[in-house]
């Protein structure tokens, strides 16, 4: 028994330490994957402040900066200027496919151009992977010299649905795997011999919990296991209340068994062996349980 209760002991740390080790490299992909979209997001910065910087050339603007790229979701950015300038939406539609088309995020993407005073549309259009899912219009009219600012939204990326739902799933299959195996590996309740006596007086009577018998009057009578594990209940508790569901649990459910016989039998079977002691008596309390009495306790 304690061999055993070793081996399972051994085995929860291994599943735990395997378990903690998984979860380990599950953060760590998370990391990984963050570490991966800050570089993206560095990445499409430097692209974004290109296309500005190329937008005032072809306004005739070499001096004014392209103000700080402002990321406004999770794949939408802003992009803004230090003054005002004019722009031709055939150079804007060029510029941007030539630097963005390159790139292995923008497959799709919208482009719209934003007044400063009221965020109203200027002008915009989609580009998309399939030419023929384009929007385009008004691409020969040169817009005003004015203060804009320009928005482009990314359609996300199947990569990256794909890492967040590896990384969902990952997560929530370690945590449906831990509760498994944890309850596989739950440790017994208390109702080792070897947490006990060898042997327990009851009355007049000795319980020998190792050999599984109790000797009354010098008569040695011989008690199964599930008896033994039932008296044993009884007897390191005389004199209380122990209830139904007390029992089933600890000597049935606990070990993952389903019995199909009634607690009562094994009560009564155990009540008969019982009788050879005047003193020991099992009473049933009703809507309650069981209760061993001693006399003289």
């Amino acid at each position: 028994m304690f061999n055993s209760r070793n081996l399972l002991s051994g085995k929860r740390k291994y599943v735990l330490g395997l378990l903690f080790l998984s979860f380990i490299c599950v953060i760590c992909a998370a990391f990984s994957v963050e570490d991966s979209d800050d570089f993206d997001y560095a990445r499409r910065e430097i692209l974004l402040r290109k296309i500005g910087h190329e937008i005032l050339l072809q306004s005739g603007d070499s001096i004014s900066r392209v103000l700080p790229v402002k990321k406004i979701a999770e794949n939408e950015y802003l992009i803004s200027f230090e003054n005002d300038f004019t722009f031709q939406p055939n150079s804007l539609m060029a510029t941007t496919s030539r630097i963005l088309d390159k790139s292995s995020f923008a497959n799709d993407y919208i482009v719209n151009v934003l007044n400063c005073n009221d965020s109203s549309v200027a002008y915009g259009y989609a580009i998309s992977k399939n030419k023929r899912d384009n929007i385009i219009a008004c691409t020969g009219r040169k817009q005003p010299k004015a203060c804009y600012r320009i928005n482009i939204k990314f359609e996300p990326t199947s990569i990256n649905i794909v890492k967040n739902g590896y990384l969902l799933g990952g997560l929530s299959f370690l945590g449906f795997l831990g509760f498994i195996l944890l309850r596989s590996f739950k440790p017994q309740k208390a109702l080792s011999y070897n947490e006990h006596k060898d042997s327990i007086t009851l009355g007049s009577a000795l319980f020998d919990t190792m050999n599984k018998k109790l000797f009354v009057n010098g008569k040695a009578i011989d008690l199964t296991g599930t008896e033994t594990r039932l008296l044993l209940i009884f007897a390191l508790s005389p004199n209380e209340i122990i209830e139904k569901s007390r029992i089933q649990k600890e000597i049935w459910e606990d070990e993952g068994v389903i019995v199909g016989r009634s607690l009562d039998m094994f009560i009564s079977k155990l009540r008969k062996k019982l009788e050879f002691d005047p003193n020991l008596k099992i009473v049933v309390v009703r809507g309650k349980g069981y209760r061993l009495e001693i006399s003289g306790l």
